[in-house]
């Protein structure tokens, strides 16, 4: 779902420095010096020239979306480097002995050239390469509004609407950037316009439609048409924790938000705390908050929600058999945490809305402002 995508498609990758100290290493190939400079069609060279590390600091080139080490190489005389290929442009993270702060890099096959000191590496300069530079002409533009994109930021029209307008003019002035696609994914997250979506996607060129971002945007644009927003999702029907049968239609009338989530899924239990904070809030707006879990076990689900302010709360639901269940067929929901947003005429406003921890504040705070 995009709302777990983006955390490292945008402006900098999540890595986990803790996690990836204890994992098992990855296999990882040892940098040479290349005796020529390579054509960038043949592949790329990143040399580096830095200040500050000692003689011999571990140099490791990562995926910047899965955070396994890629290449290795080692601070020689001031400088580093790396050389290799690559099929498509994508994000890498150059780490310093394993510690942040790191490089990020929207590298492509290009003669890349890194300055920078130990103190603030995160601030190199980084030239040579033609994605990156659309990346960070991309981030410089976007700077002014980056509040908007914040956690739980407050929901701000005017400064919504110039973004926007921003990322719009550089969608169509980038048809042919690999970056174009972190663009048209943050239009989205202010403009939940699927329809506006596919009409920027339709602006790519053929080879950056087919790139990894530019085919998650088509299926996020094919699953939007699915439910599309403003249909009326299907009904159904679940017994709450006192027995009664409560209907998603007999709820008419209110904004209704669905948390789907189990007692075995840690990023949902981890949301709890700030979703029973939205429901106290919310609630004198005319907003219900529904839980459905897809526990199989009961015992399981009655601790989690004893644990977790849900015990006696009217709209919980157990959804045994949850993959059979309307929410499966119908609604397509197969990941947790899951939220969805109905307006109250039982509507689709966001079948994919973000969670407590990322963003769901502000899009209610949009909702009941308009």
């Amino acid at each position: 779902m995009m709302r777990r995508i983006l955390f490292f498609f945008f402006l900098v990758p999540v890595l986990s420095f803790a996690q990836m100290s204890q994992k098992a290493k990855p296999k990882v190939k040892t940098a040479t010096k290349a005796a020529v400079h390579p054509k960038p069609a043949d592949g790329f060279v990143i040399r580096g020239e830095v200040q500050g590390f000692p003689e011999g600091t571990k140099v490791e080139l990562l995926n910047g979306r899965t955070g396994e080490t890629e290449i290795t190489s080692e601070v020689k005389g001031n400088k580093f480097e790396f050389k290799g290929q690559m099929n498509k442009p994508d994000f890498k993270i150059i780490l310093f002995n394993r510690q942040a702060p790191y490089i990020t890099l929207f590298l492509d096959n290009s003669n890349v050239k890194i300055v920078g000191n130990k103190q603030t590496i995160d601030k190199a300069t980084i030239t040579g390469s033609q994605s990156h530079t659309d990346f960070e002409q991309f981030n410089t533009a976007l700077e002014p509004y980056q509040s908007l994109f914040a956690e739980n930021a407050a929901y701000d029209s005017a400064s919504s609407t110039r973004a926007m307008a921003l990322i719009d003019e550089f969608v169509t002035s980038h048809t042919s950037s690999y970056i174009t696609p972190l663009a048209i994914m943050r239009y989205n997250q202010l403009a939940d316009d699927p329809v506006r979506m596919e009409h920027l996607y339709n602006q790519l060129t053929p080879d950056i439609q087919s790139s990894p971002m530019g085919m998650y945007i088509a299926q996020q644009i094919a699953e939007a048409k699915k439910n599309g927003v403003g249909t009326v999702l299907p009904d159904f029907s679940q017994a709450d924790t006192s027995g009664l049968m409560v209907s998603l239609s007999s709820l008419r009338g209110k904004y209704v938000l669905v948390d789907f989530w189990a007692s075995w899924c840690g990023p949902c239990i981890a949301a709890m705390p700030a979703s029973e904070r939205m429901r106290n809030t919310f609630s004198k707006n005319n907003i219900v908050f529904i839980y459905l879990s897809a526990d199989n076990n009961i015992n399981a689900w009655k601790n989690a929600c004893r644990q977790h302010g849900l015990a006696g709360y009217p709209y919980n639901y157990l959804v045994i058999d949850f993959s059979k269940s309307v929410f499966c067929k119908q609604w397509h929901i197969q990941s947790f945490p899951h939220y969805v947003l109905i307006d109250k005429n039982g509507k689709l406003i966001n079948i994919n809305a973000p969670g407590p921890n990322g963003g769901l504040e502000a899009l209610l705070n949009k909702t009941i402002s308009q």
